[in-house]
């Protein structure tokens, strides 16, 4: 009964232990700045120098909007420990998204953040899924300095004014990640066999492999 009752212990302790390591770890020091040429890692990123960088500038608005390389006509412009090494160890990170008119910020997920986007300028369609099996959309249209929280579900952005739109998101990980949904569907490498994605999809393998054709 002894040896049962300790075994139980071990086993709860180890599961909690599973819970605090799936968060990244409180910092240790003030800060601890990315160094790309140093052979040691934290959360995959080389640190650590005892220097601060130059604070970074994003571009500006307007070179963005000239641009608009993007299909989606958007631009986004991160502000993570790769970009701003200061920000090594802390647990956050920022993105700036720059909206052409219908500019899209297609179906994605942050795998390891909860994002809080800030309409800066123009008017935003926001929305995003909760989980199985509700598949539930929720939408919104936020105006000029309105808040969304989308915690880690499925979601997207479109701006849906007639002139250009800006956004602020907050990322609760140094390195959130970002996974969009086609492109990790139909993009894959190498591909997800037609099959499977016909039946996921329900369609006929012809059209699963014209849109693979795509990405």
């Amino acid at each position: 009964m002894a040896n049962n009752f300790l075994l139980l212990n071990i086993i709860i302790a180890i599961s909690f232990c599973c819970i605090v390591f799936a968060f990244e770890p409180s910092p240790l020091q003030d800060f601890c700045v990315a160094d790309p040429t140093s052979s040691g890692r934290v959360n995959g990123l080389a640190f650590a120098r005892t220097d601060i960088r130059r604070p970074k500038r994003l571009r500006p608005a307007a070179s963005t909007y000239r641009k608009h390389i993007k299909p989606e006509r958007l631009q986004g412009h991160p502000c993570s420990a790769k970009t701003i090494t200061g920000l090594n160890t802390l647990g956050i990170s920022m993105v700036r998204i720059d909206y052409a008119p219908m500019g899209i910020n297609p179906p994605h997920t942050h795998p390891a953040a909860t994002e809080i986007p800030t309409v800066i300028d123009g008017s935003l369609q926001v929305g995003f899924v909760t989980s199985n099996p509700d598949n539930g959309l929720i939408t919104k249209t936020l105006e000029k300095a309105r808040v969304r929280l989308f915690g880690g579900a499925r979601s997207f952005q479109r701006n849906v004014g007639t002139k250009n739109a800006v956004a602020i998101a907050a990322l609760s990980s140094q390195n959130p990640g970002v996974i969009t949904v086609a492109n990790a569907v139909f993009g894959s490498k190498p591909g997800i066999s037609s099959d499977v994605l016909a039946k996921a999809f329900q369609v006929d393998k012809s059209v699963v492999q014209h849109i693979q054709a795509k990405f």
